[in-house]
């Protein structure tokens, strides 16, 4: 029997968040929906044990964002192992990476298909209305919207799948629908945080804040004069980088067109900006003294957060502009670099002024760029990592970790509730030492993909050069350095990481110094089977609209088209999303998927997964049996791939462990 499922819980707004999660004390299960394949509805209301027998009927379980009915499912003791079908994944793997809305709602209207919901209903959830206080039977005909739209959406899909158009995408949704019950058992295993390491590395983050912040202040003032400026306002961060600002932001960007030659945009951006020069304060008219200043609002209010008059504290400045140019007095090179604001400061744009900085050897500029980069990153530990594990932090002491299927174009994993997907690669991010096991004694485990995406690049490409070099062991690392180094600039191989496998994304020595772009342009000349291939996927693109990946998840480019320079458009999302999509929405959840049956009669238990490693908790009998299984698994990549994909894998895979008392402090296993 295909059963089509709905739950209606109780929500927590805490922190500032909405939790919807069975792992807050406060939640509970209000309502249980189910609707069988010959149309028979059940609707459970405080008493649900009717609902296990109808469960142990069922051939699949098929409902809308299924992860969260499982989680209902199973912390109310229900039980439920079988096949499941999301509808909300069917339909994203359906959209061949275009990202259309993936509500039950939207889905529902993409298909014609009417939810019939109430709009009391929608009074309700404006007014915050707890659904337990929702009349009963306002409730059900809600629920039972909802289960008919699911179990009809889920018809469409299926019927859609099977026509020849689709048909190629069958395995990606049945095996995107087999990953989905992996990573609902990884959220309800949860991962154990220890709160004082929490603290303490909030502290670190803080203390360090605080350090860059005075130094930037002081080289604010030098490069602005008394200009008051706000670190957090990017327009005013414009103002310092490029020493330029529109002379009227209304209609700033109206004469910026896409493909604008060189000396249009640089005659435009001249004719609607002007330079910005330092100015002086004069002296405070109360005291007459010249203190820090605090400039004042037309309208005599204050600007927040700056500081008023050092000597009495009094209000109202005149800043006085100076014949000094003020800022670094970088130029804009490209309409790319053109904001609402004036001109671009996200990250992106700041390492390529960084990467310039290095090239002219402006120590100064490169110092300001740096610390406003580390500025920015730590901000984003403390809001996203440390506020974020703090908020979501359940009770129990666990951070439940969600991992999202349907969230990226590539379908790899996203997560929420924080991403941890966010965190920086390699194996130096503070945050990672609060993760600990749930047993004393017990170790974190992680096992890496050594080089995934460039194998699989390898793979895909048949570079005959890249295929050798992956099947000696070749240090491609050490490689980039050395090449960096020999252009006159030394570089250390840890450094060299963030270039190695960059052009495979379509990163190209623009903005780089000198000796980095010498690198990218050794790279397509090294790999020539790679540009080859990707010269080939840009045809496939024009010719048929798409690309496929041998797993059969295709990507969708509607509006392609050659550009006069003979590229094409999406050229990197082109080049981008097989190796992206093949290594890390695949392989990566195909062995995850391995390794859970592998532990199954274990009490240790997979916890996470970022990138391209999966994260376990050992428990401190079983680590030498862990560590053990890991090697197996490594031994049956190769087939467990082949045979899953029907291919024939000629670059090997490897999976390297390393193990340690916390996520942070993992050591290689000999």
């Amino acid at each position: 029997m295909k059963l089509t499922l709905d739950v209606e819980n109780t929500v927590t707004h805490r922190d500032g968040k909405l939790h919807l999660d069975p792992f807050e004390t406060n939640n509970k299960l209000v309502m249980v929906g189910c609707l069988t394949d010959n149309g028979q509805e059940y609707l459970y209301r405080d008493n649900f044990n009717g609902v296990q027998e109808l469960l142990d009927q069922a051939t699949i379980l098929i409902g809308h964002n299924i992860v969260h009915d499982l989680m209902w499912l199973w912390e109310c003791d229900l039980k439920y192992d079988g096949p499941v079908f999301d509808t909300m994944l069917g339909e994203y793997i359906l959209q061949r990476g275009l990202k259309e809305p993936l509500s039950l709602e939207a889905c529902a209207n993409r298909y014609d298909l009417a939810t019939k919901k109430q709009d009391t209903m929608k009074d309700y959830f404006k007014n915050k209305v707890p659904i337990d206080e929702i009349p009963k039977q306002e409730l059900s005909d809600y629920l039972s919207a909802d289960l008919k739209a699911t179990q009809e959406l889920s018809d469409e899909i299926y019927k859609k799948l099977n026509t020849s158009e689709y048909s190629s995408l069958m395995d990606t949704v049945l095996l995107t629908n087999r990953v989905a019950l992996t990573l609902a058992r990884i959220y309800q295993t949860g991962f154990t945080v220890d709160k004082n390491k929490l603290d303490e590395v909030r502290e670190e983050f803080e203390q360090e804040k605080v350090k860059i912040e005075e130094r930037l202040n002081r080289q604010v003032h030098s490069l602005m004069g008394d200009t008051p400026i706000n670190l957090n306002s990017p327009e005013q961060m414009s103002w310092i980088i490029y020493s330029r600002k529109p002379k009227d932001k209304s209609t700033w960007m109206n004469p910026f067109v896409p493909y604008m030659s060189k000396e249009d945009f640089k005659s435009t951006v001249e004719e609607t900006s002007e330079i910005v020069y330092k100015t002086r304060a004069d002296k405070c008219n109360e005291c007459n003294g010249t203190g820090t200043i605090r400039k004042v609002k037309k309208d005599g209010n204050l600007y927040a957060k700056l500081p008023k008059c050092t000597t009495c504290s009094s209000l109202g400045y005149v800043f006085t502009p100076t014949t000094q140019v003020a800022g670094l007095k970088f130029n804009a090179p490209t309409v790319k670099w053109i904001s609402a604001n004036g001109f671009s400061v996200n990250k992106k744009m700041l390492q390529i002024l960084q990467h310039v900085t290095k090239r002219t050897d402006s120590v100064s500029a490169y110092s300001f760029l740096h610390d406003l980069q580390r500025l920015s990153a730590l901000d984003t530990y403390l809001s996203s990592f440390i506020q974020g594990i703090n908020t979501y932090m359940k009770p129990d002491g666990k951070l439940h970790v969600r991992l999202l299927q349907h969230r990226t174009s590539t379908g790899r994993f996203s997560g929420a509730d924080p991403n941890m997907q966010n965190m920086p690669r390699g194996g130096t991010f503070p945050v990672k030492k609060v993760f600990i096991s749930r047993w004393e004694g017990g170790k974190i485990l992680e096992a890496d993909f050594a080089q995934l995406e460039f194998r699989v690049a390898a793979y895909l490409s048949q570079d005959g050069v890249a295929i050798e070099e992956v099947a000696t062991g070749f240090d491609v690392h050490s490689y980039t350095s050395k090449v960096i180094t020999d252009a006159g600039q030394p570089t250390t191989r840890q450094d060299a990481k963030a270039h190695t496998f960059a052009p495979l994304y379509g990163a190209t020595g623009f903005g780089r110094t000198q000796a980095e772009a010498k690198y990218y342009e050794h790279f397509t000349q090294k790999y020539q089977g790679i540009k080859s291939w990707h010269t080939r996927l840009a045809s496939e693109a024009m010719n048929t609209g798409m690309i496929t990946t041998p797993s059969g998840r295709q990507f969708s480019f509607p509006d392609i088209r050659r550009l006069t320079n003979g590229n094409v458009t999406n050229f990197t999302q082109i080049k981008n999303y097989p190796v992206q999509s093949f290594a890390t929405a695949d392989i990566v959840p195909l062995v995850l998927m391995h390794m859970e049956d592998k532990f199954n009669t274990y009490k240790s238990c997979i916890v996470n997964s970022v990138h391209d490693s999966v994260v376990v908790d050992v428990h401190p009998e079983e680590i030498n049996q862990v560590l053990y299984l890991i090697k197996e698994i490594n031994n049956e990549l190769k087939s467990l791939i082949e045979s899953k994909f029907g291919i024939n894998l000629n670059v090997p895979l490897l999976l390297e462990a390393k193990i340690g008392d916390n996520w942070l402090d993992t050591k290689d296993v000999a």
